[in-house]
This record gives C-alpha cells, sequence and structure tokens, in this order.
C-alpha cells in the first residue's frame, strides 16, 4: 500500500500541475545582469578627477550641480580592493553609492557599471540573500 502511494501521490501533483496552464517563467536578475555584460562599456570621461590615493569616485547630480566623493575604504580593506575589485565590501560601496543616485568611476574617468559588476560577479561566487 505504501508503494501505490508513493507513486500515486507525485502522480497526482503532476496532473493537478499540468491542469492550472502552462507554467510562467520569470527573467532572472542574473539573466539581466549578463544581458547588460553584452552591451559596449561607456568610454572614459576626461571631466572626472579621481584623487591621488583614491580607488573610486561616487558623481551625483542634484538640482543641475554635480557633486564628486571619494569612495572610502578603510586601509585593509583598500588594499584588498586594489588587487581584487571584485570582492564584496568593494562591490557593497559602489552599490551604496549607486543607492543614492550616483554613478562609480575609477581612476581615469572609467565608469564602473553594472555591466562590469557582472563580469566581477563571474569571478567569484555570491551567495545573495533576499529579504
Amino acid at each position: 500500500m505504501r508503494h501505490l502511494l508513493a507513486i500515486a501521490l507525485p502522480a497526482a501533483v503532476l496532473l493537478c500541475d499540468s491542469a492550472a496552464g502552462p507554467l510562467q517563467i520569470e527573467p532572472s536578475t542574473r539573466l539581466a545582469q549578463v544581458r547588460h555584460a553584452a552591451e559596449p562599456a561607456p568610454a572614459a570621461r576626461q571631466d572626472i578627477v579621481v584623487p591621488p590615493n583614491a580607488l573610486y569616485v561616487c558623481v551625483t547630480v542634484a538640482g543641475g550641480v554635480r557633486t564628486q566623493t571619494e569612495i572610502e575604504f578603510a586601509p585593509k580593506v583598500a588594499q584588498l580592493c586594489v588587487s581584487h575589485p571584485e570582492m564584496g565590501p568593494c562591490q557593497y560601496e559602489r552599490n551604496a553609492c549607486r543607492r543614492g543616485g550616483g554613478r562609480v568611476y575609477a581612476a581615469g574617468g572609467k565608469e564602473i557599471t553594472m555591466a562590469t559588476e557582472a563580469e566581477y560577479d563571474k569571478k567569484v561566487l555570491r551567495v545573495q540573500l533576499k529579504q
């Protein structure tokens, strides 16, 4: 009797699921990031000035006035970000700038876009918990 129940129950679930209609598949955010990664990178901006010994600046525009703020790291984190910009603490600070409506630029005026972040994500395995 147990064996019959073990076979019948999954079959019933499958039949019920197929009666509900076609399965709707939502595109994942990872797929969207990969699509953005295929887009060409923007040209470096010459009017962005990254201070010496700074890795990134956060550029925001409010009321038509552009503001550049250095993204600061603790000394040990700064050393890590120089050699491994894909690491979590570095990405966290860049994303904090973006959450505030800013854009992140590295030395030479090169913008660190979400496409760049997607390339970084390919180098590391991230576990992201959704709230």
